[in-house]
């Protein structure tokens, strides 16, 4: 387990840890936030993110030590039309630091996370691939 290890984590909460995911929801009282715009390929993104140490009718999680909200509002600009968006999403760490220093730990895993799959994709052609883990079932019910 990391937190046994002596090692510490940030990770996205997700549907699989949907009571626990509901909860923070549910419970995220901001201690403190941090506001960033980023720039760049025809798209502008306020992102705020808040942090609380409060965890205050959370469920237990191991090492689990504070709770990050980010609030992200991307501006695309496409044939002379604006989209807009709001996107808000939840992580969980298992060490404290600050609104801005977690902004900065999300949004550089988010791009390590893109490169890799661009060149799995790009060097391997796994989005193409057509191999799956189960095989399809034989159809069995035309009588033969």
């Amino acid at each position: 387990m990391i937190v046994d290890s002596e090692n510490d984590y940030v990770g996205a909460l997700k549907g699989n840890q949907s009571g626990l995911l509901k909860a923070v929801k549910g419970c995220f009282k901001s201690q403190q936030s941090a506001q960033k715009i980023n720039k760049g390929h025809g798209r502008i993104e306020k992102r705020t993110v808040s942090i609380t140490q409060d965890l205050t009718d959370i469920p237990k999680f191991p090492g689990l030590k504070t709770l990050i909200r980010v609030e992200s509002e991307p501006q695309v600009y496409r044939a002379n039309i604006i989209e807009y968006a709001t996107e808000t999403r939840y992580y969980i760490a298992s060490f404290v630091d600050t609104a801005e220093a977690f902004g900065e730990r999300i949004r550089s895993y988010g791009g390590v996370e893109n490169k890799v799959h661009y060149v799995r994709d790009v060097t391997q052609g796994e989005d193409a691939s057509r191999i799956r883990t189960t095989p399809k079932r034989a159809n069995l019910g035309n009588g033969a």
